[in-house]
């Protein structure tokens, strides 16, 4: 039999709008306030939801009030700079008096007017002094460099602390829809738990599983013939943009995405989809049906009374036919071996 014949790989999916993504908590705590509702436009940025946490805001507080006191201590005059620079005017003051004791003990032992005891008690005295003195300068330029460190520091904190309380405000990561929420004002959440679900209300695309067996026969480009379940026998054309490199160990399939090459119905994110994904396909092709074929890819044909059986070559197949390329003449009668 001459006839057109398809052959197509299985696959179910369904419809997903562009962008589609779920919109998840950072952080732990209750929704407080709900500012989109279902259905209604969103922008990218635009506030969704809101999240209260008395942990955080005791952390923000912590992290402010650290900072604060932080910034007053690294500024000049502040409480503990103040004591070190009262602690170097001290030692400068001291120093100043036992240098001159000592030059003035230095003189006298020239006019032999002290002992070696007497002078060496002065240098032991000065040197002290001209140590303690640096020592202090030291300890400020230390405690100086410590503040300024810890001032940078608190400042980090707070930032993360206020980065936190801003992931406590959900914001939309899209110019969209809101589709669907899944927590009410009030309610518990939990970081990481899905609170709604936003996606493109006007562009979508097609979610594919194919089965693993397939996966070599795929390829980007290749004509898809979709059903849509809501849309009854209704048939709609695709083509395959994306074939996933990653096996789903659980179902044994492949991801595959395709986008609508014609659609003139509105369409809904999680729509239910059959799908006929098109090999290869011939307008004239002769054909048979495969239970005529036999181990070795041969056919029993009645010729001139008797039963033969002839090699084929094949070609396109399908779950009932396959075609024939050689071997075959239209003319033969087809004989199932029993």
């Amino acid at each position: 039999m001459i006839k057109p014949l398809m052959e197509a790989v299985y696959a179910s999916g369904y419809v997903v709008a562009n962008n589609e993504y779920q919109i998840t908590a950072q952080v732990d705590g209750y929704l407080s306030e709900v500012f989109v509702l279902e259905g209604e436009p969103i922008r990218k940025g635009m506030a969704l939801f809101s999240i209260e946490s008395t942990q955080q805001n005791a952390r923000s507080a912590i992290a402010r009030e650290t900072f604060l006191l932080a910034q007053k201590n690294d500024q000049s005059g502040s409480p503990v700079l103040a004591e070190l620079e009262a602690a170097i005017a001290s030692s400068k003051t001291k120093l100043s008096f036992d240098s001159i004791n000592y030059i003035r003990y230095k003189n006298l032992m020239q006019q032999r007017a002290t002992t070696q005891i007497d002078l060496d008690r002065m240098k032991l005295a000065y040197e002290n002094s001209r140590n303690e003195y640096r020592l202090q300068i030291s300890r400020l330029a230390k405690t100086k460099n410590q503040l300024r460190l810890d001032h940078e520091n608190a400042q980090k904190q707070l930032q993360i602390a206020n980065e936190e309380s801003g992931r406590y405000v959900v914001k939309s990561e899209i110019d969209g829809k809101l589709f669907t929420t899944s927590k009410e004002k009030n309610e518990l959440v939990r970081r990481g738990e899905v609170i709604a679900v936003a996606g493109d209300a006007d562009h979508f695309y097609l979610r594919l599983a194919v089965d693993e067996m397939d996966v070599k026969k795929m390829a980007t480009g290749q004509e898809v013939m979709v059903k849509i379940d809501a849309f009854g026998d209704k048939l709609f054309k695709a083509s395959i943009d994306r074939i996933y490199p990653i096996i789903n160990i659980k179902e044994q399939s492949i991801r595959v995405d395709a986008l609508f090459t014609e659609m003139d119905e509105k369409l809904y994110s999680g729509l239910a989809i059959e799908a006929n994904i098109v090999i290869q396909q011939k307008q004239k092709a002769m054909v048979i049906p495969k239970k005529y074929l036999t181990t070795g890819d041969s056919v029993a044909v009645l010729r001139d009374g008797d039963e033969v059986k002839v090699k084929v070559m094949t070609g396109i197949k399908t779950l009932d036919e396959i075609e024939i390329i050689s071997g075959l003449n239209t003319t033969d009668q087809l004989m199932q071996i029993k």
